[in-house]
Order: structure tokens, then C-alpha cells, then sequence
């Protein structure tokens, strides 16, 4: 049993379940997990907490799951029969771009929560895991999901735009299409105008992860690929380094709403 023994709502007094209006005790949160005392002992937490659990075993059933039920968020075991977490979470990113997903990973290494974070979970929960932990971070990566910058449409430099709805960027009479975590990326660092962005921050607010204890390398390295992206249609300079400090838009770019 990789569960810690606190895993048990009897374990979790009342003032520290966080606090929801009604609406949301009718947030539906799909698991994924094969194990199932873990399954069964999720869900019984899940409903103590006021949200409705949904369940799925294999993750070569998954994705199906998730399109057809569209849950509001899914805690995701890495280890899964037919394939695994980091798999089912590259092809949901393609379907369902904004759903927040949280890994339950028994991996505590840095490089899988890095790759975790990179392929685009907004949060992991390490194995062995409290009641009172896995609650307090489903409600925090909902809550920072419904908080990230949405009212910019657009961001326009001298030679071309990123349109942050569409996920396109256009110049040179060349498109190309970017990640729903780079446009939130890009978002975050509109809405900060000429204001550095550390990496920080970053994680907050677009990954939804504590920085404490977790690393920067996914901020770094989702900003090299954004630039490459942005370099075909000759935006490379569109955000720039400060170094020791992070990220900005370069000064003459225009964020439109």
C-alpha cells in the first residue's frame, strides 16, 4: 500500500477542507489509477470534499474517458496497464488544451516531475500522499486555473502577431501554431507589459505549481521551444531573457484585448 496511512477522511478535521460554494460540490474529478485500494480510497476522499468522482482503470481507456465524460479535473497515475500517464497526458493536451490535470506519480525524482510538468500537468502529488494534501492541491490547481490571464486575444510585433485565442502566430507570410501552454506563457508575460516575469511566478501561474522545491528547468525549457516556434515566422525576439531575473516581451510588442 503506497498510500499513507492518513490517507482516510476520518483523518482530516473539518476546518481544513477548503472552503467551496455550492457550485463547486458538483465538480466532477476523473481518476486514473489502476491500484484499487488507491482508487477506492481517492474517491472516498474526493466525496468527503464535495466533488463528484469518476473512475477509469487502464490508461489505454483514458483519453476515451476523459472526452466523453469532460470532467472539470483529472488526477492521473503515472504507472497505468496499456499505457502510461505521461502518454495519456501528451494526447489529453491535444483534445482538452486548459483541463487541469494533476499527476499521482510514486516518482519523486526531479526529471519525472520535470516531464511531467513539461508534457503539461498543472500539478503532481507524490506517493505516499495524505487525504488533506490531495484535496488542498485539487482545489488549488482548480482555483489558478479559473485566476490565469484570459482577456488577451493578441500580442503584435513589428513583422507579424500571435493571436493567443487561435494559438497562431503569423509573420512572413508564414503560420505556425503554438501550445495552449505557451499562449498561457505568453499571456502572463502580456499582462506584466515591459514587467520581468521570474521563473517563479511562471510556475504559478501558468504551470500552477508551487515553485518551492520545484524546478525551473520546465520554464526554461518551454521558452526554447516557444522561441523556435516563433523563429519560423520571424518572432524569435518576442520574449526575452533578463538574465538572473526571467522573461519579457520585448519592449514594442502590443498586447490587444
Amino acid at each position: 500500500m503506497v498510500v499513507s496511512n492518513e490517507f482516510s477522511t476520518e483523518s482530516i478535521p473539518p476546518s481544513s477542507i477548503p472552503v467551496m460554494s455550492s457550485a463547486a460540490r458538483t465538480l466532477r474529478v476523473l481518476v486514473v489509477e489502476d491500484d484499487e485500494a488507491i482508487l477506492a480510497g481517492l474517491c472516498d476522499v474526493l466525496r468527503f470534499g464535495g466533488y463528484l468522482p469518476l473512475t477509469c482503470g487502464r490508461g489505454d481507456r483514458a483519453v476515451t474517458e476523459i472526452l466523453e465524460t469532460s470532467p472539470d479535473l483529472v488526477l492521473l497515475d503515472v504507472m497505468l496497464p496499456g499505457r502510461d500517464g505521461f502518454e495519456v497526458l501528451r494526447e489529453v493536451r491535444r483534445h482538452r488544451p486548459t483541463l487541469p490535470v494533476v499527476m499521482l506519480t510514486a516518482r519523486g525524482g526531479e526529471d519525472d516531475r520535470v516531464r511531467g510538468l513539461d508534457h503539461g500537468a498543472d500539478d503532481y502529488v507524490v506517493k505516499p500522499f495524505s487525504a488533506r494534501e490531495v484535496l488542498a492541491r485539487v482545489a488549488a490547481v482548480l482555483r489558478r486555473s479559473a485566476e490565469r490571464p484570459s482577456d488577451l486575444r493578441a500580442i503584435r510585433l513589428a513583422g507579424g502577431s500571435v493571436d493567443l485565442e487561435r494559438r497562431e502566430a503569423v509573420g512572413e507570410g508564414r503560420r505556425a501554431t503554438i501550445s495552449e501552454r505557451e499562449a498561457a506563457l505568453l499571456r502572463v508575460l502580456a499582462s506584466g507589459r515591459a514587467r520581468v516575469i521570474g521563473r517563479d511566478e511562471l510556475l504559478r501561474e501558468v504551470w500552477g505549481v508551487d515553485p518551492r522545491g520545484a524546478s525551473s528547468r520546465a520554464v526554461d525549457m518551454q521558452v526554447v521551444r516557444l522561441r523556435e516556434t516563433l523563429a519560423t515566422v520571424g518572432l524569435a525576439g518576442l520574449v526575452e531573457t533578463v538574465r538572473g531575473k526571467g522573461y519579457r516581451l520585448h519592449g514594442d510588442a502590443e498586447p490587444t484585448r
